[in-house]
């Protein structure tokens, strides 16, 4: 219980009258937290937090897997900051040691802050240090943790590039095509620097700049309750409806966290983010979200075989990497579907690139852009680079965009005076020495040559699922079966609606037949997985036998 008595021993509350002393003790929260509890998280809602008793410590995220810390003793405060700012909590709030905290909400904070002008100039004071020393702290310490050099036509320079985007980590990028590197490696060859220290290169992999990072690339476990392979929507979903019920979890990703819905510049139709919000970014805080609640995520594993194990299966990465697990939830998504026209191939990589990702603005400044797609990831693409590239043109097959992509992003394509949509209009060749140089296109039967200087082909996904065993049913397309269209012989269990036909894995977004190509109903279908998985491991059944 609060005392106002005990209140005054604290600068901040000491010049409050007896009256507010009294009303803040009646009125605000008390919370009693143990060491390593969470008091609130960077990004959550903000309140305004006073230490009473104990050690506290302020975390704060710094440049992707960076951290910087402060201790709290007891009179501090935290909160003013977001909440003067009408901001997200900028940091994060942990106890170290047994402790009491008074907690106020935005709306009592002010009234706290208005009723005393000593205490509001206490307040506006500390806020004003904070501040300053963020901005001291960021002159001194270079918030980009990676220095990546190499050509932007060097295929693992751009994985790499892509892979640091995807997870929110920065970067600065040195193009041995426009700039003198500082440095210059042994092997002549794309290398990374890390915290200014550690030369990652020759050869140069995702992997090895991810364990630069100290990023998890293995498990650390032999068994788990469910194994999510694949990090999209879905995936990451699954990772935080798991764990938050007490599974023991992991996810499988090889490449970067969000999956393709991280090319997705602004997702301006998923609910709860009425100004939109990037593919980038939701997947970014599913992430962090997952890990809260204790989901164990591996990057740049690809899960390469799965096969019966007893009590459940065992699934088998590169590099020999295997885990047990009592169920399997795969949540690989598709790939993009790839064009066969002549001068393309050559190219890839060079000017020529399926998908689109938010890192390849830089290569497009000033230049002309083609895209070919029809879909919401080509029209969102499409606005994105348009804030760059000199002119944007998309080349549709079809006579319209009405049936493939959605209204609202059609109006904003119209009304963006650099982007240019062909419908009727089919990519015929390529060509380029070096890197891409021109394309030519038929409408109409009218052949037409053009310079291009980047093309970008989003024409759709099909399943990438060859790793996977033989006996999963699949659509004629590859994608698998679950639930009611899976073939059950007469005797066996029918499978749960998002089960397959080997009992125990399950499938769920893109990769599952008859999706709703979305990232929310990719979502949904990640944490209703869940809720199956559960009552699969609660019959305690053995998993029928797959062929290794």
């Amino acid at each position: 219980m609060i005392a106002a008595e005990e209140l005054k021993a604290f600068p901040l509350f000491d010049c409050l009258s007896d009256e507010w002393l009294k009303k803040i003790a009646d009125s605000a929260a008390e919370l009693s937290v143990h060491p390593g509890e969470w008091i609130i998280r960077e990004g959550e809602m903000p309140s305004f937090f006073v230490l009473l008793e104990g050690s506290l410590t302020c975390e704060k995220d710094y440049g992707g897997t960076n951290k910087v810390k402060a201790q709290y003793v007891p009179g501090d405060f935290y909160g003013e900051i977001p909440i003067l700012l009408d901001s997200v909590a900028i940091a994060s709030l942990q106890a170290t040691e047994p402790s009491r905290v008074l907690r106020l909400d935005r709306v009592q904070f002010m009234d706290m802050i208005a009723s005393s002008r000593r205490c509001n100039e206490i307040v506006i004071g500390v806020m004003t240090k904070r501040l300053k020393m963020i901005q001291d702290h960021m002159q001194v310490n270079d918030a980009l943790r990676v220095r990546v050099f190499g050509s932007q036509y060097n295929m693992e320079c751009r994985d790499i590039r892509d892979f640091l985007s995807q997870n929110h980590i920065s970067y600065r990028w040195t193009d041995h095509d426009q700039d003198n590197p500082e440095t210059v490696n042994n092997c002549g060859e794309p290398f990374v620097v890390v915290d200014q220290s550690k030369v990652v290169g020759c050869p140069l992999t995702v992997r090895k700049v991810a364990e630069a990072l100290g990023m998890k690339t293995t498990p650390s476990q032999i068994g788990y309750d469910v194994v999510i392979v694949g990090g999209g929507p879905a995936g990451l979903a699954a990772a935080v409806y798991g764990a938050s019920e007490g599974l023991e979890v992991l996810l499988i990703e090889k490449r970067g966290i969000g999956g393709q819905a991280a090319c997705s510049s602004r997702i301006e139709n998923y609910p709860g983010f009425p100004t939109g919000i990037s593919g980038n970014d939701l997947g970014a805080r599913a992430f962090k979200q997952a890990e809260h609640f204790g989901a164990e995520i591996v990057v740049t594993r690809e899960a390469q075989s799965i096969f019966s194990f007893p009590g459940g299966y065992c699934v088998e990465m590169d590099g020999g990497c295997k885990v047990q697990t009592r169920s399997v939830l795969l949540a690989t998504g598709v790939q993009w579907r790839k064009l066969d026209v002549p001068g393309l191939k050559p190219l890839i990589g060079r000017g020529i690139l399926y998908g689109a990702a938010r890192t390849e603005a830089h290569s497009v400044v000033g230049k002309e852009v083609f895209l070919v797609g029809a879909g919401n990831s080509a029209g969102q693409a499409a606005m994105f680079f348009s804030g760059y590239a000199s002119s944007v043109t998309l080349l549709v097959r079809s006579s319209g965009l009405e049936s493939s992509m959605s209204q609202y992003l059609i109006e904003q394509l119209r009304r963006r005076s650099n982007i240019h949509i062909e419908t009727g209009t089919e990519l015929i060749s390529a060509a380029g020495d070096v890197h891409l140089e021109s394309i030519r296109t038929i409408a109409d039967g009218h052949i037409q040559s053009r310079p291009a200087d980047a093309l970008f082909i989003m024409i759709g996904a099909c399943a990438a699922n060859s790793w996977m065993p033989e006996d999963l049913q699949r659509d004629p397309n590859g994608f698998i079966y679950t639930g009611r269209d899976v073939a059950t012989p007469a005797g066996v269990r029918a499978p749960f609606l998002l089960e397959t036909n080997l009992h125990g894995i399950f499938c769920a977004g893109d990769i599952r037949h008859d999706s709703i190509k979305r990232v929310s109903s990719g979502m949904g279908e990640g944490s209703m997985a869940i809720s199956f998985i559960h009552q699969y491991l609660a019959l305690q059944i053995e998993p029928e036998e797959l062929v290794a």
